[in-house]
């Protein structure tokens, strides 16, 4: 029970959250097919989000990663399901209510020289969210400008503000990204894929701002990423995905020590190892993803998965907690714990 005038701990909670995209066909395709086709990018997914936590999202490419975190900051529209954004869900907003609602949550996308827009300053791309959202506060907005800049380490900020995306390095324009973001003082930050465009040797330094600036800040990050490697040292816990559905969640270090799902344990198998002389002996599972068009029935990983037996392609595993506050869909999780 949250104590009157106290926040609830959860500040995102995401119950049975579809999205499937139509396929267009002919006319006389859709007569002959009799039916429509749909890609199930993704298909009833279940999570919370704690406040103040970095909640991180891997998987394969396709396997929804991206498009889950797009519905929950409702930059896609679901198909069904709910997003609980501190007790409101946004499935059912307006575009305007929506609209009043994105100062709480902004974006960190991947590639900053894609979403940058190429005539505007980097004053005017950060302090775009201010002039949309707080159009009063006009006489203070350069101070705000300025202060958020030399925040992310554009510093001076008098010589970054002029400038524009394509006079400045690739790390600083992620700076410029992030800065962007946090103008508006958002209590959810979706980071996709953030350090993937930067230069290796800039990386970390990104993630220690990104820590900072959550402690600073009090943010609360949904973190998608490819890469395990980096998940563990940014994440609090973790979510893998495999088309469409959600597979395990949990700590990052129980993650880590104790996955227990096959596709977790493949994925970690991957993550190479910084010794030339050691390798990995875990067998990595054979194949590609599935097309999502018509996933195989019961478990979607049971034709890759090294332990599959009959019941994993005639009944899909619930996800189900396994130990305190690990979940795993696999109809044999007990078994490696």
């Amino acid at each position: 029970m949250t104590a009157f005038g106290e926040k609830p701990s959860t500040l995102v909670e995401v119950k049975d959250l579809k999205k499937w995209y139509p396929i267009h066909k002919t006319f006389l395709d859709r007569v002959l097919a009799g039916s429509q086709n749909y890609v199930r990018a993704v298909d009833g997914i279940s999570l919370s989000i704690r406040r103040g936590e970095v909640f991180g999202l891997a998987g394969e490419s396709g396997s929804g990663k991206t498009t889950t975190g797009r519905l929950i900051v409702r930059l896609e529209d679901p198909t069904s399901g709910e997003i609980l954004f501190d007790g409101r869900d946004l499935a059912t907003l307006s575009a305007e209510d929506m609209r009043k609602e994105r100062r709480r949550m902004q974006v960190i996308f991947q590639d900053p020289m894609a979403c940058l827009n190429p005539r505007m300053s980097l004053g005017q791309a950060i302090g775009h969210g201010l002039r949309i959202h707080y159009p009063a506060q006009a006489d203070s907005h350069r101070e705000q400008i300025m202060e958020i800049m030399e925040k992310v380490g554009l510093y001076p900020a008098r010589y970054f503000f002029n400038k524009f995306p394509h006079q400045i390095s690739g790390g600083q324009r992620q700076r410029v990204v992030i800065a962007r973001a946090l103008i508006t003082r958002p209590e959810l930050v979706l980071a996709d894929e953030p350090i993937a465009m930067a230069d290796v040797s800039v990386r970390a330094q990104l993630l220690a701002l990104m820590n900072d600036l959550r402690d600073e800040f009090n943010l609360t990050y949904l973190f998608i990423t490819h890469d395990l490697a980096t998940a563990k040292y940014i994440c609090d816990r973790i979510g893998i995905l495999y088309l469409g559905k959600m597979v395990e969640t949990a700590p990052i270090q129980t993650l880590y020590a104790k996955p227990l799902h096959p596709y977790t344990q493949a994925l970690l198998a991957a993550v190479p190892v910084p010794n030339p002389h050691e390798r990995r002996t875990t067998p990595l599972p054979e194949g590609e993803i599935p097309n999502p068009i018509d996933p195989p029935s019961g478990c979607r990983f049971h034709p890759r998965c090294p332990i599959a037996q009959a019941i994993c392609s005639e009944e899909e595993p619930p996800l189900r907690e396994i130990q305190k506050d690990h979940l795993a869909a696999c109809h044999f999780a007990e078994q490696f714990r």
